[in-house]
């Protein structure tokens, strides 16, 4: 063998090392429909900490779950359902929170702060297009991929709980807002089938829309008729969305219908 040969299978070797199996689900009718569960209990459960415990107390113990969380998810090295989804239910839990934060804590508007995590977004996925050349979720098969991959999906959570409730503090309410959102989250996928997006942007925009769709429903059946809710409360909210979660995460965990393709994409 020459020092060529070597060369080539020391690289090779390399990169397998340094690669994994795609870290995040297929896009199936069951990730939409966890998404937006997760959203919609992140919204109340945030707000249920917030009530019980006190706004620094719940960013506290929100904050320190995120990490643990992304530390497991990151300690992985290939897609593990209740991984990846107890990540995402963090995620949600938390930016809610850093949502909230800027509009309740330091004052800052609905109307300035969603165009702030506008730009936020915008940012990321720049730096992840121009250090990966890609934004498709089937080749988060890197750290630096995956990492890229969490901070959008932290910032999409931020956005859409401002733009939700900016909606809702405009006249539209939850439940005009809830409607509005499911709506929009249709003209994505009818863009993609027209051939007007891509898959990759089409998958984005609708990523974002889940946000505030799962956030306003789950206002709108927590909060009290006196702010044009059902009144159902935000802890009974918070374990029903919870329980459907479990279950669809565990349906997904034994049947594995969620888990891509091994071949590595580019």
């Amino acid at each position: 063998m020459t020092t060529e040969h070597v060369l080539d299978d020391r690289r090779q070797a390399h990169t397998r090392i340094g690669q994994m199996a795609n870290k995040v689900p297929e896009v199936t009718v069951y990730f939409w429909i966890i998404k937006v569960l997760t959203t919609g209990m992140g919204e109340t459960a945030s707000d249920f900490l917030a009530h019980k415990l006190g706004p620094i107390p719940a960013v506290g113990l929100g904050g320190l779950a995120l990490l643990a969380s992304l530390v497991l998810q990151f300690a992985v090295r290939r897609y593990v359902a209740w991984a990846y989804w107890t990540a995402i239910v963090m995620v949600s839990v938390f930016g809610t929170m850093a949502a909230d934060v800027l509009h309740v804590g330091l004052g800052v508007p609905y109307a300035i702060s969603t165009p702030l995590f506008m730009v936020a977004l915008a940012a990321v996925f720049a730096l992840w297009y121009a250090s990966e050349r890609t934004l498709s979720i089937h080749s988060i098969n890197t750290r630096r991929r995956e990492t890229f991959y969490w901070a959008t999906v932290l910032a999409t959570f931020a956005l859409g709980t401002a733009a939700g409730d900016l909606t809702a503090t405009i006249g539209l309410g939850y439940l005009g807002s809830a409607v509005v959102f499911a709506v929009a989250i249709c003209v994505p996928a009818v863009a993609h089938r027209g051939g007007i997006l891509g898959p990759v942007t089409a998958f984005w925009s609708a990523y974002v829309i889940t946000r505030p769709l799962g956030a306003s429903i789950a206002d709108w059946m927590a909060l009290p008729h006196s702010r044009g809710g059902l009144g159902w409360g935000l802890g009974p909210v918070t374990l029903s969305w919870t329980v459907a979660i479990l279950g669809f995460v565990a349906y997904l965990a034994l049947s594995r219908r969620d888990v891509q393709n091994e071949t590595l994409a580019a």
